[in-house]
């Protein structure tokens, strides 16, 4: 009788446990259905742009990926069931991609990267932000706007303006016409860069920097150095995160400013600082430079470098049609012509400044 009576509380603990693992099992089951749709209609586009990549390798399955989702789009919204697994493949799919690059690179052509970059990188972010106050202003924008717009062309499109956002505390509206703004350029630069780039006779490190330092989004960034040609997508990624980072000083400066125009608001401000900082740096950086450490150890054989490289290639595809599928033209034109007109006058200077400044450096 003592022996049933010691046995049944483990026999419960059992149970519970065994009740716990099969609810993560179906809360997994549950995600999985919630994506696959999604997921599957941008593995299909993602597949026929690869057929049509390998037949115009000039154009490439990126572009192929992107246009054509883009078109799918105009002729068709993406269906309710459809839009999480969209969303899973513009972010899980993307900073996926980037950290199976990182198994192609090491520790000091990182550093070396990141380093060498940074007067071309800083000079680019101090036209764009002060081109946004100066020129904004002259084209009557809400400061709210204008600060988005100008963080967003800075330095990393929509995860900077999120951050931006916490910060500051812009309207939803403010917030989703600087992401229209921002995307809409971002299809620009991925659509016109390459060839640019090509027509310039830039090599592969020349146009890393110059898409890196230049181009708003991370996808877009990716996009463009991966069309462009071998060797310039591990080098824009790592001067597209070492812009990344920048987010943390701007951040703290526009929370210093704000704190000074409205001192009553300074320890909740403080708090959103904090709590934005926090999310400034994505997991996803986290795990790229496990796979550089990985990399600079030997861990991984140089058998698996072709196969990465073109796993890496496809998630960017995939991505892309994603992205592509996911456009919503509505938005942008909601943006209005003021907004649009700052994104093109900060992104012409910026893509002019990264270049000058590449010229003066004698990094052409």
């Amino acid at each position: 009788m003592d022996t049933v009576r010691d046995q049944a509380p483990q026999f419960e603990v059992t149970r519970r446990g065994g009740g716990r693992s099969a609810g993560r099992a179906a809360l997994s089951s549950r995600r999985i259905r919630r994506i696959l749709p999604g997921l599957l209609a941008a593995a299909a586009l993602a597949a026929i742009a690869t057929v049509l990549g390998h037949l115009a390798p000039v154009v490439g399955a990126p572009v192929f990926a992107l246009v054509g989702g883009i078109v799918i789009s105009l002729v068709r919204r993406p269906a309710e069931r459809e839009r999480a697994g969209l969303a899973f493949c513009t972010k899980a799919i993307l900073q996926g991609s980037i950290v199976v690059l990182g198994t192609g690179l090491s520790f000091r052509e990182v550093l070396s990267t990141g380093s060498s970059s940074l007067p071309v990188l800083l000079g680019s972010l101090s036209v764009a932000l002060l081109g946004a106050a100066l020129i904004g202003r002259l084209f009557s924008i809400d400061r709210d706007l204008r600060t988005l717009i100008g963080v967003g062309t800075a330095i990393c499109g929509a995860s900077a303006i999120a951050a931006t956002d916490a910060v500051i505390g812009a309207s939803e509206a403010d917030v989703s016409y600087a992401i229209a703004t921002i995307f809409t350029f971002n299809v620009v630069a991925v659509l016109t860069f390459p060839t640019l780039g090509h027509l310039l006779s830039l090599s592969p490190g020349a146009f890393g920097l110059w898409a890196g330092t230049a181009i708003n989004d991370m996808s877009s960034v990716v996009a463009a150095s991966s069309i462009f040609g071998h060797g310039a997508a591990s080098y824009a990624v790592v001067v597209k995160l070492t812009r990344t980072l920048m987010i943390i000083p701007i951040s703290i400066g526009l929370a210093l400013w704000r704190s000074r125009q409205a001192r009553h608001r300074g320890a909740a401000l403080e708090a959103r600082v904090w709590g934005t900082l926090r999310r400034s740096l994505p997991t996803f950086v986290g795990w790229f430079l496990l796979a550089v450490a990985a990399y600079s150890m030997g861990l991984v054989p140089a058998s698996w470098h072709a196969a990465l490289s073109t796993c890496a290639q496809v998630m960017i595809t995939m991505a892309l049609a994603a992205i592509g599928m996911s456009t919503n033209f509505r938005d942008i034109r909601r943006a209005g012509l003021k907004p649009l007109a700052l994104g093109a006058t900060l992104w012409v200077l910026v893509t002019l400044t990264s270049l000058g400044l590449q010229f003066a450096t004698g990094k052409l």
